[in-house]
């Protein structure tokens, strides 16, 4: 090894060498000198820095815990030095700062999510996900990338090293069903030498496609009700004229009943269709139809004429298929007929052959059926007798083409690819590993959450999320408490509903018994070299499993109905009154045990929230307590939810979205809106209420914002996603919920609690003079953090955020300020309740109007009672001050006149009755909508 004559020097050298070097001082250079005396004084400035924030911090905490020497009185205005020091210099984590991996990877998450450029109060979406907007990039394979479609790739990468495992001996037959399924599906080359051939048998077995045969084709053998009965015999799907299933009645949810209903077409929402052929979507539409039949032999010429006409069939069907906005009253779709009276309906059908075939069942004429569009079933009767055979075999075998797809050889996919791209944007076709594992998740669903539960789901997971569900449903039922417009009755039933609905977390331990999982999938045997062939044999075996339930109660909480747990979503189930939180969800960024519970409560407590709001919105409320269909709703009290429900739909359904030219469907999406206001605050109710059992949390390294706020956006981070135009058009015609920006921007505009915590002024983006709110009463509850909070001006200034602190003579209290919101009401949002009459008599009011008033009540957990607490000031609008058993209060004031200066205001509390030397008063700068802030310490006598 090489030794550099430095280090060589520095260890031989001998004692008399060192005695005759110069001093170490006079070796350095002149630059060294200057900047060790830098260094010195920047120690020592440190040093006492570090002090005064000790004793400061000392002091502070002191006062927090309350003194065990008696009481705590500082003389003249020593307490105003302290808290403005406190306040000015001590950053958010002098209360103290999580080091845990968790809390550094949540704080490294975060700063990589937000996007600080963007002011909160204009554009909270931008704000919270900006960052995380720039960085990413939506994959050539995909339409959209999201918070959740990135934790779901997460998943599937884990799911796909277990199926890939191969098939051991001790597999159980469900365990080998699934990794055999798996398997096939990836054997491509096996897929590519079996051609066109699988799809050419069945379509020859359920009575050919004319456009292919050509003159082969004989319309005298042709019955459109006998190649639905073929459909339904060789496994493909039968619901291609009218949809037959089997569900619990709604109305008496113990029982299984037939619904007869309008059927799906093969785009995606009747409003693509009824724009024509020369709409360029209907267009690529119609030329994948041609393309299939070409595919399989058909003349292109003949075909091209014969699938329009197939086409306009599929037409008609659309524009007497009812929309979705018609769809959401319950009661109008419940519409329960003999099978008698569905002769009297539509004549023409023969509907004991049709029923008695599909379900292979003897069906009695007597037999009570749900037929949920009885326009749709006559006008398709009608159309059914006046339309050539020819146009409806067309039609039938090209649906059944279109099931087919995903199981043939890759030139189906090149065809297909046009109109994948103009559909959703998609560039290139997803890596054939995600479609197989996407045909595991939706057709074996327990098989595979069974083979991931068992070694890679947390169990500790579920104690504490079932503990925030406790929390955030508590708090729902104290906001329906506070309901003012609901009647007593009306209240009541839907107290007993929430109280009564069920909760499941995690997944069902029956997941963890092979021989239960084993029991679903019996007679179930699928084969690892036929994708095509184990296709047909799952979806026969999914319908014979369904439509086999008429004659069978419906079991309520029944675990097979929740055990497809290896998913990233959340559900509420309005028939059986339950929410439930499968095991995929409760990771990753919306929930981790090891980081702080203002981001769990601000992500899946946002999620919580949601699905128990369900219960309550537009469709859920149409479901009493037991999941049945009956209205518990007193008349004025409907017609007052309607009108505020209306609000919400009228809000959502002004937001646009620019980049397609659309607004969003305000109808549609309202039952999600709905509960996206709810949840929200649900959620952050719960929290403070966590705070005060618990006690409050550590910030999080190197983030200024403070728990609270990290809350709000924690639970935006959750609808962090970006969209290609195509998709993002895709989902607002068609989907139930609002597109990502406005989960986030709708709900927390509404939301007083938010505004304060950022500091938002009326009228701004995100604090608008008119908010929405449905279950929540004209009274909305605000804890401020008793930590300093930091936001920006418009100009990029640090300003001083609302914040309170308040003192027990035993621990601290929590405090909260309650606040009148009208969603009509044009003045602040921050108006005060009058003072009601018959006030005890150590309680001062002054009533005069001024556009921001403040109001408190303080918690007092260690009396065991509300206590509230108004401070009075001079043109504040009813309010008083209460002489309590506090050593101290501090106060934050904002919305004085802006010519209002101290004296006034010590004046003004001393008429009041309290001693001058026990009142200090600190008077910031002026706050971004130019009015005065004042701090106020108001301290017991000795």
């Amino acid at each position: 090894m090489a030794v550099t004559v430095t280090q060589s020097q520095l260890t031989l050298t001998s004692g008399r060498d060192r005695f005759r070097n110069p001093p170490w001082w006079n070796r350095r250079s002149r630059l060294e000198r200057i900047l060790c005396g830098v260094a010195g004084i920047c120690l020592v400035m440190c040093t006492a820095m570090a002090v005064a924030l000790a004793v400061i911090g000392y002091h502070y905490q002191s006062l927090k815990t309350g003194s065990s020497s008696g009481d705590v009185s500082l003389p003249g205005n020593a307490d105003k030095l302290v808290y403005s020091l406190y306040n000015v210099i001590t950053p958010p984590h002098a209360v103290g700062i999580c080091l845990k991996p968790g809390c550094v990877k949540a704080a490294a998450t975060i700063l990589n999510n937000i996007n600080e450029a963007v002011e909160p109060c204009d554009n909270f979406y931008e704000f919270a996900c900006g960052g995380w907007l720039q960085k990413q990039l939506i994959p050539d394979d995909r339409s959209a990338v999201s918070v959740f479609s990135l934790l779901q790739d997460d998943l599937d990468l884990l799911l796909r090293s277990m199926v890939e495992t191969g098939i051991k001996d001790t597999d159980s037959q469900f365990i080998r069903n699934l990794k055999s399924m798996y398997d096939a599906c990836m054997n491509t080359s096996n897929i590519e030498m079996l051609g066109n051939d699988p799809l050419l048998k069945i379509v020859k077995e359920v009575g050919g496609w004319p456009a292919v045969e050509g003159d082969k084709w004989d319309a005298k053998n042709f019955d459109w009700m006998e190649t639905l009965f073929a459909l339904r015999k060789v496994g493909f799907g039968h619901n291609i004229l009218f949809s037959l299933s089997i569900g619990p009645d709604i109305r008496n949810n113990t029982r299984h009943i037939i619904d007869l209903d309008q059927a799906s077409l093969g785009m995606p929402d009747r409003n693509y269709l009824l724009k024509g052929i020369e709409d360029p979507l209907v267009a690529a539409y119609y030329q994948l139809m041609v393309d299939s039949a070409v595919l399989l032999g058909a003349n292109r010429t003949k075909a091209t004429e014969e699938m329009k006409a197939a086409l306009n069939f599929e037409i008609a069907i659309a524009n007497f298929s009812v929309p979705r906005e018609e769809r959401r009253n319950i009661s109008r779709l419940y519409n329960k007929m003999t099978v008698n009276e569905i002769y009297t309906l539509a004549p023409g059908v023969n509907w004991d052959k049709y029923l008695n075939n599909i379900l292979m069942d003897k069906i009695p004429r007597t037999e009570e059926v749900i037929v949920i569009v009885p326009d749709y079933v006559q006008s398709m009767e009608k159309l059914l007798l006046s339309t050539d055979k020819k146009v409806i075999a067309n039609y039938l075998m090209w649906r059944v083409v279109g099931q087919a797809f995903p199981t043939l050889h890759r030139a189906w996919g090149e065809i297909s690819q046009h109109y994948s791209s103009i559909l959703t944007g998609k560039v290139r076709q997803e890596a054939r590993w995600e479609h197989c594992l996407g045909t595991l998740s939706g057709s074996l669903s327990t098989a595979l959450a069974s083979l991931y539960v068992k070694s890679h789901f947390k169990d500790g997971s579920k104690d504490l999320a079932l503990e925030m569900v406790n929390y955030i449903h508590r708090e729902f039922l104290n906001v329906l408490s506070d309901v003012d417009w609901m009647d007593s009755r009306t209240k009541e039933r839907a107290k007993e509903k929430a109280e009564n609905m069920a909760t499941y977390i995690g997944y069902p331990n029956e997941l963890l018994e092979e021989w239960k999982v084993a029991d679903i999938y019996t007679g179930l045997h699928l084969n690892s070299t036929s994708y095509f062939e184990n296709v047909r044999i799952l979806r026969k075996w999914a319908t014979d499993y369904v439509l086999s339930k008429l004659r069978k109660p419906n079991v309520k909480g029944d675990w097979k109905k929740r055990s497809a747990a290896a998913v990233v979503n959340a559900f509420y189930n309005s028939i059986e009154n339950s929410i439930e939180f499968p095991a995929g969800i409760l990771q990753g960024i919306f929930f981790d045990k090891d980081r702080p519970n203002y981001l769990n409560f601000g992500a899946i407590g946002f999620v919580i929230g949601h699905e128990i709001t369900h219960g309550f919105d537009d469709r859920g409320r149409q479901f009493d307590k037991d999941g049945n269909n009956i209205n518990w709703w007193e008349p004025e009290t409907d017609l007052t939810f309607k009108d505020r429900a209306q609000c919400i739909v009228d809000q959502y359904g002004n937001y646009s979205i620019n980049e397609v030219g659309l607004q969003v469907n305000g109808i549609n999406t309202q039952g999600e809106n709905i509960a996206d206001n709810g949840g929200i605050k649900e959620a952050f109710r719960a929290y403070l209420q966590w705070i005060k059992d618990h006690g409050a949390e550590d910030f999080l390294p190197g983030i200024k914002y403070s728990p609270t706020q990290l809350f709000w956006i924690s639970a935006a981070n959750v609808w962090c996603g970006k969209y290609r135009p195509e998709v993002l058009k895709l989902r607002i015609m068609t989907g139930s919920h609002s597109p990502a920006p406005y989960r986030v921007i709708g709900p927390l505009a509404n939301t007083p609690e938010f505004a304060r915590e950022f500091g938002c002024p009326l009228g701004s983006p995100m604090n608008p003079v008119k908010k929405c709110t449905v279950k929540r009463s004209a009274t909305a509850y605000y804890h401020p953090s008793s930590h300093l909070r930091l936001g920006k001006t418009k100009k990029n200034k640090r300003n001083l955020a609302w914040t309170t602190l308040a003192y027990n003579e035993s621990k601290k209290s929590k405090l909260e300020a309650n606040t009148e919101v009208s969603d009509n009401d044009s003045e602040s949002m921050h108006s005060a309740p009058s003072s009601s009459e018959g006030e005890s008599e150590n309680k001062i009011g002054v009533k005069e109007v001024t556009p921001l008033p403040v109001s408190l009540h303080l918690d007092d957990k260690h009396e065991g009672r509300i206590m509230q607490k108004y401070i009075s000031v001079k043109k504040l609008k009813s309010h008083t001050i209460e002489k309590q058993h506090q050593k101290m209060l501090k106060v934050i004031i904002r919305g004085l006149p802006a010519d209002y200066g101290i004296k006034e205001l010590i004046n003004e509390i001393q008429m009041h009755g309290f001693n001058p030397d026990h009142v200090s008063v600190l008077r910031n700068r002026r706050n971004n909508i130019n009015m005065p802030l004042f701090v106020v310490v108001l301290r017991k006598s000795p």
